[in-house]
């Protein structure tokens, strides 16, 4: 119901479940993407986008039609009637390993041989949102198509561990298992669903409904009361012939080598129809019952089920948000969110701030420019409360003093409980301000300041401020 005139409209919320990344995160969601950005170069993975909105048959063939993903938790819908009355059926993207196959097949990409392809971006289940798990949510994944081989699923692996370490992240296990092929997974099934329907009384409702569909997801079941019934159940690996043994041996082998702990749980299984031999997730203690923060493994069936040419297939998907949270609880300081904050008074000033501003961007630094408010442009005193709370290195002022004299007063910030540089207040030649707040900037050891900041010519001034500008940690 909208309120009264005098109040306006009654304010809108978000859908439920999918949440507003504000400001005060966005550093360490930047530093999870250039983190994971710089894994993936690491291994020669290439970026791949693909659209959040695709065909529902495309999740339906590819993940499974009785599956949670497709039964329960896709947004799926009719499109509005084109001009002779089609309707097409469209989902939003549950997961991207679907919709990066589709792409390949569709451009033709292992034309040119296998592909090492990463993506990062977010997806869509309408599940229950509790923490860990909300209706939006994004993920960082990794897809080595064309590669059959037990190097590319240890690589894989190794892969997620480095990311995970470059971001500090150390509360994980890695446990890795062998669901085999669809032949021997076949036999397994027959075996599994004869000793369930032995033990029907003791099924939830849940394990019910997936006995004759999907007995393999019993396995995965979380409720308590049904663990000693699925540990007493078959196991894959009794089934498991001598290739797909000796591809998890090979596997198992290459993480030995590497230093990489894992453990080898044989009730390991994954959500997804298109898996087959080897399956991973590394799981965390400190976030609670959304423990699994990595999932992948093999899925050869999935590129000749989407209509592909047959080819072997291997990846994974992280969840960002539940990283990010285990980020938010080791309280880690984030990088500054500006290199100099630029305080100005008057009208001259105003006009001098912009210009000062715009060269200072032009050789790398990052400049916060004190703009009006509702108020007007505020006090010296008050701008530098603005300067103080930006999390900048520098304030950079501007007055009728300093336009005279053609001069800034730079004055060095708080941050960290201590002060950048000597702390000490300063005016400055305009003509060498650049080079100053870069050296000042500038982490190198043997980088020197100009004596008394004296102005060096036009020609030096710009070779040193261009070079030192490379040396910025951006």
């Amino acid at each position: 119901m909208s309120q009264s005139s005098d109040r306006g409209q009654a304010a809108l919320r978000a859908v439920k479940g999918m949440n507003d990344m504000l400001p005060g995160d966005a550093p360490l969601w930047e530093r999870f993407e250039d983190a994971a950005a710089s894994a993936a170069r690491a291994y020669g993975y290439r970026r791949i986008r693909t659209p959040i909105l695709e065909h529902t048959a495309l999740f339906v063939r590819g993940i499974g039609e009785v599956t949670d993903i497709v039964e329960k938790e896709m947004y799926a819908f009719e499109d509005k009637a084109d001009k002779d009355g089609n309707r097409e059926h469209l989902a939003l993207r549950p997961e991207s390993t679907a919709s990066v196959v589709r792409a390949a097949i569709e451009h033709n990409l292992l034309y040119d041989g296998p592909q090492r392809l990463w993506y990062l971006g977010p997806m869509f289940r309408r599940e229950r949102p509790q923490r860990g798990r909300t209706r939006q949510f994004h993920q960082f994944g990794i897809e080595a198509l064309g590669y059959a081989g037990p190097d590319v699923d240890a690589e894989v692996i190794l892969l997620a561990k480095r990311l995970f370490d470059d971001l500090g992240v150390d509360d994980l296990r890695l446990e890795i298992n062998s669901i085999g092929q669809p032949d021997e997974r076949a036999r397994h099934r027959v075996a599994l669903i004869e000793y369930l329907e032995a033990n029907e009384q003791l099924l939830d409702d849940d394990a019910k409904r997936r006995l004759h569909s999907n007995p393999l997801r019993i396995l995965d079941t979380k409720n308590p009361h049904m663990q000693a019934l699925v540990e007493a159940a078959p196991r894959i690996a009794d089934f498991l012939g001598d290739d797909s043994r000796a591809h998890l041996e090979g596997v198992k082998a290459r993480l030995t080598d590497a230093g990489v702990a894992f453990v080898v749980n044989p009730r390991l299984v994954r959500g997804l129809d298109y898996y087959n031999l080897t399956v991973f997730e590394w799981i965390t203690e400190s976030l609670g019952a959304q423990g699994t923060v990595c999932g992948g493994g093999r899925y050869d069936p999935l590129i000749a089920v989407l209509g592909g040419k047959p080819a072997p297939a291997c990846g994974f998907a992280i969840g960002m948000e539940r990283i990010l949270e285990m980020l938010r609880a080791k309280q880690e300081p984030v990088e500054p969110s500006c290199d100099v904050y630029l305080v100005h008074q008057g009208e001259a000033a105003s006009l001098l701030a912009m210009r000062v501003a715009e060269g200072l961007r032009t050789v790398g630094l990052d400049v916060i420019l004190h703009c009006a408010g509702p108020a007007g442009i505020g006090s010296f005193k008050s701008q530098m409360k603005r300067a103080d709370a930006s999390g900048a290195a520098f304030a950079v002022l501007l007055g009728d003093d300093e336009v005279a004299a053609n001069e800034a007063t730079v004055k060095p910030l708080v941050r960290d409980g201590a002060a950048h540089g000597s702390g000490a207040q300063r005016r400055v030649a305009l003509d060498a301000l650049t080079v100053m707040l870069i050296d000042s900037l500038v982490e190198d050891d043997d980088a020197e300041e100009p004596d008394a900041f004296d102005a060096p010519d036009e020609e030096e001034s710009l070779v040193v401020a261009t070079e030192s500008s490379r040396k910025l940690p951006h």
